[in-house]
């Protein structure tokens, strides 16, 4: 090809990208890449993730726990919009008990700065923490999850024709199971949810 001049013309996918500036003061780094917690809802991470299907694109919004890998709760929508992430957050704050405060580390994504987000973090008195402009290490934790996902129940599928609702429905199954099922070897070899109850934590 390159004796005779041939090139291979492809077509570069945008990377989605929430950074739309400093909207907002960011907050300090307070996790410092330091991902361990000694108990359930002391430190949560989050970020959104783009899955690309013939049918559209989705976006998937959860919580991990640092403690063991959980997803206290989850959100998918078409749109990654502040809605998405706001549902997400209520939805986590509700299954919180009046004396957990859990940090929450994000990226610099817009979705993190703006009003609603920051008044919800404040009205239930939860601390924000944010990586380093453009450092993915900083949320090092939640991007290994997401990898784990894509690669067990996304990549090498061929997704054609199956609809936007259809796909929904598989992620939120593979979440379901990751959380009830999938073993973890940092977990003595049982899932996130199995671990809590040999521990005696309520669920």
């Amino acid at each position: 090809m390159k004796e005779s001049d041939l090139k291979v013309m492809t077509r570069k996918r945008r990377i989605y990208n929430s950074y739309k500036g400093e909207i907002t003061p960011a907050v300090p780094n307070i996790i410092e890449r330091d991902f361990h917690a000694d108990a359930p809802n002391k430190k949560w991470l989050t970020d959104i993730t783009e899955f690309v299907i013939p049918a559209r694109k989705i976006y998937l919004s959860p919580i991990v726990d640092c403690f063991d890998g959980m997803l206290p709760t989850w959100k998918i929508s078409t749109t990654p919009d502040s809605k998405l992430v706001n549902d997400m957050l209520d939805d986590a704050i509700e299954h919180l008990k009046e004396n957990e405060h859990p940090l929450i580390h994000t990226d610099r994504g817009c979705h993190y700065r703006w009003p609603g987000w920051i008044s919800r973090m404040a009205d239930a008195g939860l601390p924000r923490s944010m990586s380093k402009k453009g450092c993915s290490l900083d949320n090092s934790a939640c991007e290994g999850f997401f990898g784990r996902i894509k690669n067990e129940m996304f990549y090498n599928q061929d997704w054609t024709g199956i609809s936007v609702n259809e796909f929904i429905k598989i992620l939120n199954t593979y979440l379901k199971w990751y959380n009830e099922k999938r073993i973890k070897i940092s977990l003595r070899n049982i899932s996130p949810l199995e671990y809590r109850r040999s521990l005696g934590l309520a669920i």
